[in-house]
């Protein structure tokens, strides 16, 4: 009974974070699985499972609160199924460990740009309404879903900090879009492992708590999206990311560092991410009016009439064809 209230309580957690910063939910179960004996398979196949219903219940939260882009969710989440869904059936066969401090380099690069440009240069406004085509979704969604799948978690983590990036959507509408679409890669991984693996190794009353404790957060963490301000939100974001994939490279077979060394270097980046938030806030504080949640929403609208307005005068300007 123990181990179900613990599972529980990890599951709130893990959605909390991963509602109001857009990763870690999947990456945060699957280690507590892990770590108490699951096999990967069977540990991915878990947490999929119950993110059926904890995505669900985040995307509609995320939706009511007004943080979901639908062309986003519509553009990335049918390439991310698939990619889920070939992950789920090959993981079985798969080594990751070569790919994983790879796709950790990768992401933690990301990480540092995030985490620089939100906290010395906040919303990037020059992008800000522009729209995210197939072309890069699509090949986004793909790789997020397989990485996810094989890795028990992953679509937060690759695809949160790369439309970051971009500088085309505010933070809240990046993490609103990546969580409503993860239900479509939740569901197309637990096809893919009901396929290969059965009900081998799933414990249902795990599946069950880590649900009951993604439901009761997921709610929460919404409305902590729809407040936060973007530039403390990206800044939080930058970090984690940051943190994470550092652990993971120092944990692979590439690096070969001693504990006590890995603890200092934990400890020096929790503080540099620490001392970023702060100057983050005094910045927020010294121009709320511009940068609260409200302001770079409304600025993104009147970016995107702009260019619609814009459009639809070359349209009407253009000769007709004899």
């Amino acid at each position: 009974m123990k181990t179900i209230i613990l599972i529980g309580l990890v599951g709130l957690a893990a959605q909390l974070v991963d509602g109001s910063l857009g990763m870690a939910y999947g990456v945060t179960t699957t280690t507590l699985l892990l770590a108490i004996g699951t096999n990967p398979a069977a540990a991915s196949a878990t947490v999929h499972l119950a993110e059926i219903g904890t995505t669900l219940v985040s995307g509609v939260s995320h939706w009511r609160f007004g943080n979901v882009d639908w062309k986003v969710v519509r553009r990335i989440a049918i390439p991310g199924a698939i990619g889920a869904f070939l992950g789920a059936t090959v993981l079985s066969k798969l080594s990751t460990e070569t790919a994983a401090p790879v796709m950790a380099i990768i992401l933690l690069l990301l990480g540092v740009y995030i985490l620089v440009r939100f906290t010395f240069q906040g919303i990037p406004r020059h992008s800000l309404g522009k729209p995210l085509g197939k072309r890069f979704l699509s090949p986004l969604g793909l790789v997020a879903g397989f990485v996810d799948a094989t890795g028990g978690g992953g679509w937060g983590p690759v695809g949160t900090p790369a439309i970051l990036a971009s500088g085309r959507l505010e933070p809240r509408k990046v993490i609103g879009s990546i969580d409503t679409s993860e239900f479509i890669i939740a569901v197309a991984a637990s096809l893919g492992f009901l396929f290969s693996l059965g009900s081998q190794g799933i414990n249902f009353a795990w599946v069950g708590a880590i649900l009951v404790g993604g439901v009761i957060a997921a709610p929460i963490a919404a409305w902590l999206v729809r407040h936060i301000p973007p530039r403390l939100l990206g800044a939080s974001v930058g970090g984690l990311i940051v943190l994470t994939n550092v652990r993971s490279l120092l944990r692979s077979d590439w690096v070969d560092v001693p504990s006590a060394v890995q603890t200092g270097i934990y400890v020096l980046i929790v503080v540099l991410w620490v001392a970023a938030f702060a100057y983050s806030l005094r910045e927020y504080l010294r121009d709320r009016e511009n940068e609260s949640s409200d302001a770079v929403t409304a600025l993104r609208e009147e970016q995107e009439a702009a260019a619609q307005d814009a459009d639809a005068g070359e349209g009407r300007a253009a000769p007709t064809p004899a």
